[in-house]
């Protein structure tokens, strides 16, 4: 299932007190699973059953991957690894060019192994676009997730979200998943969602979404302020709205479309600073 569904479904259970004995085995997938809702999931039904984080596309015989670490093994914050390739898949990060990246570095996540599927059905252009012979091995070849991931210096893989979010802004190319990353390692917060929108005047902006932690009270200021440490001033958004929960499609997944237009004014949380000079 995924963690949007499934972590209130189980809070739910845990206040009720329903029996989950008959349960062995819970997977959470087909979305980022954030490691707040994981701790929740392990520290309160870790001992009763078995919980693993997955994760796949429907291309590559839907998982290919999961992460089973100890809870002592997990991140503090942030989003939850997507661990490693099961030993019939195999997984290279790569640039555009299909060149693998280093360790720490953002690329594409491309799947290879038995699991990869002959194409798509009477669409050629689209099977030769995302399937493509692999340059590591002869006769394997290798499906395209244009999902954004990075290898850990423990060998998981730290997905970070579709190259599709990825935006220019006033000349930057941003990645948006980087900023939800970071904004998900902020004490206090829960879920997080970063988009760019046109305000009035048509001109783009980052609004960041998020969901606090129970009983957090988390200052605007503060979110720049903890964003300015890890990241660039173009990658700091110009809005934050606080939600008491994120908007789900009937599959479960977080519904972008369905997030409400900021309100008031973009602004920069830092004080106007006047020039020193006449250049400046």
């Amino acid at each position: 299932s995924t963690p949007a569904l499934i972590v209130p479904f189980l809070e739910y259970v845990h206040e009720q007190r329903l029996d989950m004995s008959w349960m062995e085995l819970l997977i959470t997938s087909s979305d980022s699973c954030s490691v707040a809702d994981y701790r929740t999931l392990q520290e309160r039904f870790g001992s009763l059953f078995r919980i693993i984080n997955a994760y796949g596309v429907t291309e590559a015989a839907i998982d290919s991957s999961f992460y089973d670490e100890e809870l002592a093994k997990l991140p503090q914050t942030g989003h939850v690894p997507i661990g490693k390739a099961w030993l019939n898949a195999k997984f290279y990060i790569v640039d555009a060019h299909l060149n693998p990246v280093p360790v720490g570095v953002l690329g594409e996540l491309v799947i290879g192994g038995v699991g990869v599927a002959r194409g798509y059905l009477n669409r050629p252009e689209l099977t030769e676009e995302k399937f493509v012979d692999s340059p590591f091995a002869a006769g394997e070849r290798l499906y395209r997730t244009g999902d954004l991931g990075r290898w850990m210096e423990d060998g998981n893989v730290d997905f970070i979200g579709r190259i599709d979010n990825q935006a220019k802004i006033r000349g930057y190319r941003i990645e948006t998943g980087e900023i939800e990353s970071q904004l998900l390692r902020v004490e206090g917060v829960r879920e997080a969602v970063v988009l760019v929108r046109s305000d009035a005047n048509g001109q783009k902006a980052l609004c960041a979404y998020y969901t606090p932690d129970t009983g957090a009270e988390l200052a605007v200021n503060d979110l720049r302020s903890a964003l300015a440490q890890e990241l660039p001033g173009y990658m700091i958004p110009s809005y934050f709205v606080e939600l008491e929960r994120l908007p789900l499609t009937p599959n479960g997944k977080i519904d972008r479309k369905a997030l409400p237009a900021p309100e008031g004014e973009a602004g920069s949380g830092t004080e106007y600073v006047a020039p020193r000079n006449e250049l400046e």
